[in-house]
């Protein structure tokens, strides 16, 4: 598979920190001509955001999205990719 062949990918977003929004918001703002879809749901009664956005964008800038999402205190993510 070629590094710059486009994927389709969902990520999963869970935000329990609410001043990480901004972040969040800002990381996939970077990333927005790959995105396809985005859906959230806030979970008002836990104190989290579910998030989860559908990318078309090659495999590489999933990861990249994904990672850095990840080291923003309070928000876990995760890919899944076909």
């Amino acid at each position: 598979m070629c590094e710059n062949e486009y994927r389709l990918a969902i990520v999963a977003i869970i935000v329990s920190n609410g001043e990480a929004a901004e972040k969040v918001n800002a990381a996939l703002h970077e990333y927005a001509a790959y995105v396809v879809g985005r859906m959230g749901l806030p979970l008002r009664e836990r104190s989290v955001n579910a998030i989860t956005v559908v990318l078309d964008a090659p495999q590489n800038a999933v990861n990249a999205l994904t990672g850095r999402l990840g080291k923003i205190n309070g928000v876990s993510a995760k890919a899944l990719f076909r």
